[in-house]
């Protein structure tokens, strides 16, 4: 039997990774993340409200349950996870999170602290009036394009036919492959002024469009405190936009005064709020501040209330500020208005959105208007069938009672044959013959009951022919004029700002740049100790004195240093973790300390320390890395005054570790130990200076599989000795030999 050869198709795997790479960032793009210009809803919001459409759950129609709704959505439209289609329906009922929320939930859909929904089989939904009327209204007039599903068994819409720009009004968020979207929402009245001083000027550029939308809009209010700013962000439709809080200073009783946080920045909705909290516990526990004495968060329904309670005399200016500097009750919104146009991603300014939008609501008025002259000139055919009928009902009954099939008596009223049908005279045979009605006509004049044709139907068929006149002049009066369709968009927009419009909660002004003088800490001489055990402190200078003997042989580390100094933390991994000293705790010779590894980034279950030296102390310094294969080099101290928290204070190669960082002096000698029992001396000057960032030369040749162990400092004549197996080792009677050889070899 013959089998099949197998169809092998070769190609470069660079080629098929870039190709399927691409294809997937651009269904994350399109198809998830990025939200669509049009409607401003990304295609799991837009499933979300169609489906609740197609259910039937409107807005003065019982609630239903969320699970009900997330289940049918997955089923016909949306093929991901049911958790990314409760959240997405989630969000859009909350109104901290959303300018315009598009759907009314019942029970718990979360709170501003960051409070997640419950289950979705026990919240219910439906939608919003607002959602309704202006998002899925005339879906039924073709007005846009219906697709396949997923599994090419039900039609969706590519796009709803949103009436109001939602993008603006309702913002956008999302993470796609290589790009994201960030879109604030915007106050719903200034938008819809914004879409009709667009339409009545095409030419409007984005100052005199900022004269109707003044800025962003927050659902949780707050102060925009970069106005000037803004005219840039939304001409590029990038930029940050900076936020603060409302703040209110209440007076309280005997002096003590309250700052209450009424407003919040829309960046802190969600564990913000908590944060914040424990920030400004921080700020006391820290010393940062010591006239906060208590805070509550008194936050209900009626709105956000952060209360703090100060000391008496407090400067409330000066912690408002200090709250702005350091905890995020001042932020910053990163505005990037990117949004899927014409099918791609494009990053777009207030204008060209609004241009977008109105050029669909003009694509959407013109299908529509359409649809509904087409009816209207059926409806007209079949009233006009219908009149004419009543005038020769007389001949109709005839021909109705002469025919034996129905088949006749349409043929006979459509092409006037009268060959089959009997009639009582040859005048009435003359006069079926002319009848030439057409098919629609006919349909319904063979369907059209007796009551009919009593004198005040017959009249109120003539009325709806008026009516019916007077629509298709009134459409196609539409059709034809743009002035005329655009009147006619903005009175529908005049309707929903009437109904919908609300008053702005964000306040938009310049304010003042916070300036925070820090007071300034009295420089005093203290001493860091720091023990086997990585607990750190610092104690006075005479404490240390008066504790000599035991800090000395208690302590690992002991360094005299000022408390505005740094410390250095040097370990074999090659980096240098800097711990301030004013960070550490400053008090009596007995207590604890804390561990470093809480203060700094060094972690001391991964790293082993090698080094400890004020910043300070080593401008005047230099230090001698020496590593497990050898290298050595020698750096200037002045190199490692540097102010990010953790820096590479050597190059190491691959595989290779610090073994020995200490301070060079003039007439230092070193001694390089091996594993395998090789001994090297060898004089610290013939090791050259370098700079933190070079890898140093080899100090010493070792064979394979050999590695330096320990790396010995002293002077010449200091005694120093090694332990081996059975024997001492007095480093100083080793000869002194050349960089660069292998030693001698002591076991």
């Amino acid at each position: 039997m013959m089998r099949d050869a197998e169809q092998i198709i070769r190609t470069e795997y660079s080629e098929l990774m870039q190709k399927s790479y691409i294809d997937y960032a651009m269904s994350v793009i399109i198809a998830r993340a990025l939200p669509d210009v049009r409607d401003g809803l990304k295609p799991v919001q837009r499933r979300v409200l169609y489906d609740m459409h197609e259910l039937g759950i409107l807005h003065d129609k019982p609630y239903r349950k969320c699970a009900r709704i997330v289940g049918d959505t997955m089923g016909k439209y949306h093929p991901h996870g049911d958790s990314s289609i409760y959240d997405a329906l989630v969000v859009m009922a909350q109104e901290f999170k959303k300018g315009m929320p598009l759907v009314d939930g019942h029970g718990n859909f979360g709170s501003i602290e960051g409070d997640g929904a419950a289950a979705m089989r026990y919240t219910e939904a439906r939608l919003k009036k607002i959602a309704q009327e202006a998002y899925l209204s005339d879906l039924d007039k073709d007005v846009v394009d219906f697709g396949p599903n997923f599994d090419e068994t039900e039609k969706e819409p590519v796009v709803l036919p949103v009436r109001v720009p939602n993008i603006l009004i309702n913002g956008a968020e999302g993470i796609a492959v290589g790009m994201a979207t960030s879109i604030p929402p915007h106050n719903f009245g200034e938008v819809i002024e914004g879409v009709k001083a667009y339409m009545q000027n095409p030419d409007i550029n984005t100052e005199q469009m900022m004269e109707y939308i003044k800025g962003p809009d927050f659902p949780t209010g707050g102060i925009v405190v970069n106005q000037d700013e803004l005219r840039a962000i939304y001409a590029t439709g990038t930029g940050k936009i900076k936020i603060r809080g409302k703040v209110e200073v209440e007076k309280g009783k005997g002096g003590k005064d309250k700052i209450v946080i009424t407003e919040i920045p829309y960046t802190m909705v969600g564990l913000g709020i908590g944060k914040f909290l424990n920030d400004v516990g921080n700020l006391a526990e820290t010393k940062k501040t010591t006239d906060i004495v208590d805070i509550s968060n008194q936050s209900s329904k009626e709105g956000i209330r952060i209360v703090l309670e100060l000391k008496k005399g407090a400067d409330a200016e000066r912690i408002c500020n200090l709250l702005y500097k350091k905890t995020r009750l001042e932020d910053t919104f990163g505005v990037n208005m990117l949004a899927v146009a014409d099918g791609k991603p494009e990053t777009m300014g207030l204008v060209p959105m609004i241009r977008h939008h109105v050029r669909f609501q003009f694509e959407i008025a013109t299908r529509k208007y359409r649809t509904l002259l087409q009816r209207e000139l059926e409806k007209r055919e079949i009233q006009e069938g219908l009149i004419r009928a009543c005038d020769v009902i007389d001949l109709i009954i005839e021909i109705l009672r002469g025919s034996k099939h129905i088949k006749e008596a349409r043929a006979c009223l459509i092409e006037g044959e009268i060959g089959n049908i009997r009639f009582k005279s040859e005048a009435s045979r003359r006069q079926a013959a002319e009848l030439r009605f057409s098919e629609p006509q006919a349909k319904a004049i063979l369907e059209m009951r007796l009551y009919k044709l009593i004198g005040l139907e017959m009249e109120a068929l003539r009325k709806e022919y008026d009516a019916t006149l007077r629509q298709i002049k009134r459409y196609e009066t539409l059709l034809g004029s743009r002035k005329a369709m655009a009147n006619a968009i903005i009175k529908e927009l005049d309707a929903f700002q009437k109904e919908y419009a609300v008053a702005r909660k964000t306040a938009i002004e310049n304010g003042k740049e916070i300036v925070l003088e820090e007071p300034k800490m009295e420089e005093l001489d203290v001493v860091f100790l720091m023990d086997r055990f990585g607990y750190a402190k610092t104690i006075d200078v005479a404490a240390y004195e008066r504790n000599k003997e035991a800090a000395d042989s208690e302590s690992r580390h002991v360094i005299v240093c000022k408390n505005t100094d740094k410390i250095g933390l040097f370990t074999n991994q090659g980096q240098m973790h800097l711990l301030k000293v004013a960070d550490l705790p400053y008090g009596k010779f007995r207590d604890k300390g804390q561990p470093v590894d809480n203060l700094s980034n060094y972690n001391s279950s991964e790293d082993d320390l090698l080094f400890v030296g004020s910043l300070r102390g080593m401008h005047e310094k230099k230090l001698l890395f020496a590593t497990k294969t050898g290298m050595l080099k020698i750096v200037e101290g002045a190199e490692f005054d540097v102010s990010k928290r953790t820096t590479a204070a050597t190059k190491l190669l691959e595989g290779d570790e610090a073994v020995r960082i200490g301070w060079y002096e003039e007439g230092l000698h070193l001694v390089l130990q091996s594993k395998k029992g090789m001994f090297l001396r060898i004089e610290a000057s013939s090791v050259p200076e370098k700079k933190k960032g070079a890898v140093g030369v080899r100090g010493i040749k070792l064979s394979e599989g050999d590695e330096v162990t320990e790396v010995h400092l002293f002077m010449p004549g200091e005694s120093r000795r090694v332990a081996l197996k059975d024997k001492e080792l007095e480093l100083n009677r080793l000869r002194v030999g050349s960089r660069d050889t292998k030693g001698v070899r002591h076991t």
